[in-house]
């Protein structure tokens, strides 16, 4: 049976603390970043949809191989913005 030395015990305490204290103070401001992720993904989803939604966009070409990386969560992310529908021509998710 291998010993396990007096440094590498004080090493796994130092970061099981760490983690304890990096989530503390990461849990106030969790909602916060999860809110902004989500606005950054909407945004993200608008512009690599923005052809198909009757905007015009000048990177449609280069956003075309993203789009079934995005259709994945087509269906909550239409739902959350209140459309009853989805509002992409061609593609029916409800």
């Amino acid at each position: 049976m291998p010993k396990v030395s007096a440094l590498s015990r004080l090493g796994a305490r130092l970061r099981h603390w760490g983690g304890l204290y990096r989530e503390f103070y990461e849990q106030p401001y969790r909602r916060t970043l999860a809110l902004e992720q989500r606005r950054k993904d909407d945004f993200f989803r608008l512009l690599v949809l923005s052809e198909s939604l009757g905007m015009p966009s000048p990177a449609s070409w280069y956003c075309l191989e993203l789009t079934p990386f995005v259709v994945e969560d087509l269906h909550r992310w239409h739902q959350r913005m209140g459309m009853e529908h989805c509002p992409v021509c061609g593609f029916r998710c409800c």
